[in-house]
């Protein structure tokens, strides 16, 4: 159904024109009259309005006027003018503003029908048009523009995901993200990935009845909004979905919001912009819209040498160094040239806590997540000896969760590469071999193995294939020289070697041992 807004100060002509497009066969649907440009627009503000149409000559607002703010509410809306001879001057005007059509008055029924047909038939070709490149934006490509977003995509990859930006930015867009606020805690285990699919898909529908822009679902559980409409809607929008989910589910949202972006590069900075508006929630509380973080902070960003203490701070956490951890700290909170007063301090740690956290993220790590960060805490400090004290534990904290992290993932992909080698012991595997299925470089995992095991690759080989053969050897079917053939050994006399060196006796001397 397509949606009319009609708009005259003349309340009879204002009815005929209602009464003509009620009566229409097309699938028109009027959603409103308005006898003014200021009603019409408040319209506007509650439903979305596919075609308008509009006296060109109304008292204090004219049409034309009306039709420009209404284009910034809707960029997209089609618009015709309605207008008596006298007024004809305003049709050259009406078409430098890419009006859809001009009808004088009085306007004959076939004329009016022509010309909705038109229009209806231009919605629909614009909605198809969205839709083609809604169904271009499949999973993959959303991945690609989320990739994108983040400044880590492959210029190749751009192609895939040109059509939509450059439909998304013919009027202008913003982007937005959002984050679900206490899941950890408010949500039971068993229950947090259908909750928060339900959320996701709550957000969906609500900004696809709002039509609001496109909605994305990020990898860290949290939302990305690219929305085409005007600031101002954005913003009561994002307003009024942080209620809305507030008012639906257990957990609340907090959403970052950017600015209106005309181009590419414009359309990242606000992304980067919404994501530093979402890092100082923290600070600033949840269950809300943050936004212009960036803009407001623009005299106190990091200077060049907090900058760099806080990447030294960065690799001192990820190499568990808590002495350099701790010196990082204070020369960041020195007390005789930068912390005089509390709220600068309050103020320097949520720089280094969004630079962290930013940092982190490109590891795919969540440094709000993995603390469980309260910043309510900070608060409840008199002296910055205190809070200096509270965030060495927590930084000491994260540095060994990390710690703990990484230990476990190597110790899996170390399990991993034993299970492959052990399942080939009767091949001819080599370091080569494995590395190149691991993706590693063979000096690579040597020094790997070297490090989690104590010993060479080689040697390991050798006596998991010793383990191997003393396991057939258990079987009086099998003939030495048939073990040895089976793991790897083609010559008899060195296999008979290997296995003294490693058991201190022949294989013969074994069986007669283990009386096989």
């Amino acid at each position: 159904m397509i949606k009319i807004l009609l708009v005259d100060d003349e309340a009879v002509d204002l009815e005929w024109l209602r009464r003509r497009v009620a009566g229409s066969p097309l699938p028109l649907q009027v959603i409103g009259t308005a006898s003014s440009g200021f009603n019409a627009l408040k319209l506007m503000e509650d439903e979305r309005i596919d075609v308008i149409l509009s006296d060109i000559r109304m008292p204090i607002m004219s049409g034309m006027e009306f039709a420009r703010k209404a284009k910034e509410l809707n960029p997209h809306v089609q618009i015709v003018f309605i207008s008596g001879h006298e007024d004809f001057g305003y049709a050259k005007e009406a078409i430098q503003m890419n009006a859809s059509g001009y009808l004088l008055k009085p306007v004959k029924d076939q004329e009016l029908q022509d010309m909705l047909e038109t229009v209806c038939s231009q919605v629909e070709k614009e909605r198809k048009r969205h839709t083609i490149v809604s169904e271009a934006l499949s999973l993959v490509n959303r991945e690609l523009l989320l990739r994108w977003l983040a400044d880590a995509s492959e210029e190749h990859e751009r192609e895939h995901i040109a059509p939509f930006l450059t439909t998304l930015l013919q009027y202008g867009a913003a982007a937005a993200v959002i984050e679900i606020d206490d899941v950890e805690w408010k949500i039971p285990e068993q229950e947090r990935r259908s909750q928060i699919r339900s959320i996701s898909s709550f957000v969906e529908h609500f900004v696809g009845d709002n039509n609001g822009g496109t909605v994305l679902a990020s990898h860290d559980q949290r939302i990305v909004i690219l929305s085409p409409i005007s600031d101002e809607r954005f913003t009561a929008m994002l307003e009024e979905l942080v209620e809305e989910v507030r008012q639906n589910f257990p957990v609340t949202i907090t959403v970052g919001a950017g600015s209106s972006a005309r181009d590419t590069e414009e359309l990242r900075e606000s992304y980067r912009q919404a994501q530093a508006a979402l890092s100082a929630k923290w600070l600033l509380g949840k269950n809300r819209l943050i936004k212009d973080v960036s803009g407001t902070a623009r005299e106190d960003m990091l200077e060049p040498n907090i900058e760099a203490n806080v990447e030294q701070m960065l690799t001192a956490i990820l190499e568990y160094d808590l002495v350099a951890i701790d010196d990082r700290l204070l020369q960041l909170f020195d007390k005789n040239e930068i912390v005089s007063q509390k709220q600068y301090a309050y103020n320097l740690i949520i720089r280094i806590t969004s630079k962290l956290h930013a940092d982190l993220l490109q590891q795919n790590e969540n440094l709000y997540e993995l603390l469980k960060w309260d910043a309510q805490v900070l608060f409840q400090f008199e002296t910055i000896d205190d809070i200096l004290s509270w965030l060495r534990r927590r930084f000491f904290e994260l540095s060994e969760l990390l710690y703990v992290k990484r230990q476990k993932q190597k110790r899996k992909l170390f399990d991993n590469i034993m299970t492959f080698v052990d399942e080939r012991l009767e091949q001819k595997i080599t370091l080569k071999e494995v590395a190149a299925h691991f993706d590693f470089t063979p000096n690579y995992l040597s020094t790997l193995f070297k490090e989690e095991i104590g010993t060479l690759f080689s040697d390991w080989l050798n006596e998991r294939r010793m383990d191997r053969v003393r396991e057939l050897l258990a079987d009086p079917c099998l003939k030495v020289y048939e073990i040895a053939e089976r793991v790897g050994y083609k010559n008899i006399i060195y296999f008979n070697r290997q296995f003294k060196q490693f058991t201190g006796m022949t294989p013969g001397e074994y069986r007669k041992k283990h009386k096989i």
